[in-house]
């Protein structure tokens, strides 16, 4: 029998981000679950190694990766559409939910506990915060590149999404901050001067 799982992930890359805004560089959700991704990894090492906490990196990375599985069948939802009413948000999310479970059906029966948890958001709660935490991060990152390419549209989602940042008083992404977010404002030269 041929299972489809894969063949729908592969096509995270035909869902668009930001639809609402005027992009100077589109991003797909493949895209942006890859960032995702490497930062959810980066904040579970940090919390890991550099505070001293409890965290697997590897588990929090493969969660970030397929967080946002669910917009290949719904589309990636405009934050102010989903957040506009409770309703919605409600509605939203039981789609999201029937859209995960349609995924995980794609999958041989042999495999489905492996990937239940992380296309139904089950993952122990330490790993959804810091993959909630790295959502946000890649989406002030995005900001930052547009501004960077003189793209003032994003200015006000920047401010919104550093305030989100700061909200959570969460240690790993205060590190972040302060030891990583400034090299995004760089350019490729001064990057490699940088080490030079």
């Amino acid at each position: 029998m041929n299972y489809s799982f894969f063949a729908f992930i592969s096509r995270m890359k035909n869902i668009t981000r930001w639809s609402l805004m005027r992009n100077s560089a589109t991003e797909n959700i493949q895209e942006h679950s890859h960032m995702v991704a490497v930062i959810a990894h980066a904040l579970a090492v940090i919390r890991r190694d550099v505070l001293g906490g409890e965290a697997e990196p590897g588990n929090v990375a493969a969660a970030a990766l397929f967080h946002d599985a669910s917009e290949i069948f719904t589309g990636d939802m405009p934050t102010p559409v989903k957040y506009f009413d409770p309703n919605i948000m409600s509605a939203y999310k039981r789609v999201e939910s029937l859209a995960s479970e349609k995924l995980l059906m794609s999958l041989p029966v042999g495999m489905r506990s492996s990937y239940e948890p992380l296309l139904s958001e089950t993952c122990e709660s330490g790993t959804l915060e810091l993959v909630k935490a790295a959502d946000k991060l890649a989406a002030y990152i995005k900001c930052l590149e547009e501004l960077k390419a003189g793209n003032n549209e994003f200015k006000h989602a920047a401010e919104q999404s550093l305030l989100k940042l700061k909200a959570l008083a969460m240690p790993e992404v205060e590190f972040f901050l302060k030891n990583f977010i400034s090299a995004f404002e760089l350019t490729l030269d001064e990057l490699n001067f940088a080490f030079e």
